[in-house]
């Protein structure tokens, strides 16, 4: 990585801007329960997989099940609480100080963020860009998000930044030719370490160059 060329951070957004894991793994803990309890820990199974990813693999042509499941989701999600990861503000305020091109790229869809927008407006002026899944052709563990992310800061794969929490986040990002920084937000963090450059907790106490140095002295 050239720091005297632009570099982009691309955030994934549940786990790594905002703590919602929590709240996604009760909600599909109970419709594992629901619609199939023959898997256990349904809930794991699934994270970091967008809604179109669990409905083609768990509930192809099951389009009642399909409705109910999006119906419940959106209550679910318009009710949710948005915390903020900590040190996440301050994170990506000194990543654009420092001239670094910003952007989510998320596995989320449009409806989902507006209810993030109406409980955190400044959400929109943090970042550069904010990408949805609609605007992949194909999801996580695939590198497409990742290099659409790049694509739109305008920088290639190998001067951007993944970070991460789940196992198909981190493999995209893998897969994209990137450096990845993994979120030990969801998983512990013996379970992501091999999948990234590099692990942390949290944003408290991290900077652009603290970020820098630990990538630029990290495996590869």
């Amino acid at each position: 990585m050239d720091e005297c060329k632009t570099i982009a951070a691309l955030f994934d957004f549940d786990g790594v801007i905002m703590d919602t894991e929590p709240q996604y793994t009760s909600f599909w803990k109970e419709m594992g329960t629901k619609y199939h309890p023959e898997l256990p820990h349904f809930e794991l199974k699934i994270k970091g997989s967008t809604l179109k990813q669990v409905f083609d693999h768990y509930f192809k042509d099951k389009l009642e099940e399909q409705e109910e499941i999006t119906a419940a989701l959106n209550k679910f999600e318009a009710s949710m609480e948005y915390h903020y990861v900590s040190g996440v503000e301050q994170f990506v305020l000194d990543l654009r100080n420092h001239k670094v091109k910003t952007a989510v790229v998320t596995s989320s869809n449009t409806e989902k963020m507006k209810s993030v927008y109406h409980a955190h407006p400044e959400i929109r002026m943090m970042f550069d860009y904010i990408l949805t899944a609609e605007r992949f052709k194909r999801s996580k563990p695939f590198p497409d998000c990742y290099l659409l992310g790049a694509e739109v800061c305008g920088v290639q794969p190998d001067q951007a930044i993944v970070f991460e929490d789940s196992f198909n986040g981190l493999q995209a990002g893998q897969n994209a030719g990137m450096k990845v920084v993994g979120l030990a937000t969801t998983l512990p963090e013996n379970k992501i370490e091999e999948m990234a450059d590099i692990v942390i907790p949290h944003f408290l106490g991290m900077n652009y160059e603290s970020l820098i140095r630990r990538l630029r002295s990290s495996r590869g």
